[in-house]
């Protein structure tokens, strides 16, 4: 589903987005340039990975709002505060949500998990 941000304003939906783990692929600097949001900091980003949404960051249009997919992970984990758990769980869940075969998407989440080990975010 693209962004999602609006799902957050019923709660019946947030429920059944989680239980589904339907993929939201949200795009923080078009929010922002868009003024879905008025600032990062405000982005709904956090509590949706705490209400157990499967997120995923992307970027909308680099060219027109600003940002690639990696500035949209820097300038969103920086205005609100990402963890490294987290920003690890969004990018796992990128390739989770992926139109790949399945071997792909365990090679890429292995390479998402291996990192993040030697990175001292995963035990």
């Amino acid at each position: 589903m693209d962004h999602g941000n609006r799902s957050m304003e019923d709660e019946a939906l947030i429920e059944r987005l989680a239980r589904e783990q339907m993929t939201l692929t949200v795009c923080p600097l078009s929010n922002l340039k868009l003024c879905v949001v008025d600032d990062l900091k405000n982005h709904p980003v956090p509590q949706m990975l705490r209400r157990g949404l499967h997120v995923t960051l992307n970027s909308d249009d680099p060219s027109y709002f600003g940002g690639y997919v990696n500035d949209n992970y820097s300038r969103l984990a920086e205005a609100v505060g990402l963890t490294h758990e987290q920003v690890t769980q969004l990018a796992r869940n990128s390739f989770e949500g992926a139109f790949l075969p399945e071997a792909d998407k365990a090679a890429r989440i292995a390479e998402v998990d291996a990192y993040a080990r030697s990175a001292g975010v995963l035990g």
